[in-house]
């Protein structure tokens, strides 16, 4: 018998909110993860005197979430905090079945990093800044461009718009006027067909029978994927904050 993706989803609630009462510390979801399921500007309910008494505030990574090595690799985020990932490897996995560059398998590997890592609107641009310190300027442009790219078709390489959108959004659904801004820049741009495979090789249904591992693009990372040696969040890079909080995402400041 099929559940509901409501059932669920309240079981998972529930089954959160039992092992944050069972925790030593107190754990307090940032607003941005709850707007929508409540109204961010009324009151909320705080932990009582008797909940909190003994306990102090969560200023680590949350022990319900697997161990972080000390000095993360890219791979690392990809066995413990991404969520999972199939989509990302199997569209990367296609990139180099299709006999594209190295760059562009990147860019298709790390396109959707944050919808599985940190956040799904405007995903495009969060994971360009995500990963710009760390890769060649022409792959984060790559992935901040597919955010726009994928709503319009290009007969040139046989791209056209995903009928599962059709079914997601509406026949009726019209990108937001910047949207349509960034793909106009993005035509005439120098590396619009980086970004442009990234949506031909996107994939909007998933093959059950093929699982793809992360370390089929351990070589590909090594050379285009600049690892800090302190490990990602760790090098003050300019986005290490956007990985420290994808490490430890309950911390409470």
């Amino acid at each position: 018998m099929s559940v509901s993706f409501e059932v669920l989803s309240q079981r998972a609630e529930e089954h959160e909110e039992k092992m944050s009462r069972e925790l030593d510390e107190i754990v307090v979801k940032s607003v941005l993860y709850m707007s929508g399921d409540i109204d961010p500007v009324e009151p909320r309910a705080r932990p009582t005197k008797e909940q909190t008494a003994g306990k102090r505030y969560l200023m680590r990574e949350d022990p319900r979430l697997r161990k972080m090595p000390d000095n993360p690799t890219l791979i690392d985020f990809f066995k413990y905090r991404f969520g999972p990932s199939q989509h990302l490897l199997q569209s990367a996995k296609l990139a180099m079945k299709n006999g594209l560059d190295e760059k562009t398998v990147l860019a298709c590997l790390l396109h959707d990093v944050a919808v599985f890592g940190l956040i799904r609107s405007d995903h495009g641009y969060w994971g360009a800044q995500l990963i710009e310190p760390y890769v060649d300027e022409e792959v984060s442009w790559a992935v901040r461009a597919h955010q726009a790219l994928r709503f319009y078709p290009d007969e040139s390489v046989g791209y056209e718009y995903p009928e599962v959108y059709l079914r997601m959004f509406g026949a009726d659904y019209v990108p937001d006027p910047y949207i349509d801004r960034e793909y106009q820049a993005a035509r005439n741009h120098k590396w619009y067909m980086t970004a442009r495979m990234i949506t031909v090789n996107d994939l909007y249904s998933f093959d059950p029978n093929s699982y793809v591992e992360i370390e089929e693009f351990e070589d590909i990372i090594g050379r285009h994927f600049k690892t800090p040696k302190e490990g990602l969040g760790w090098d003050n890079s300019p986005s290490s904050h956007m990985w420290r909080t994808i490490i430890a995402p309950t911390r409470f400041l």
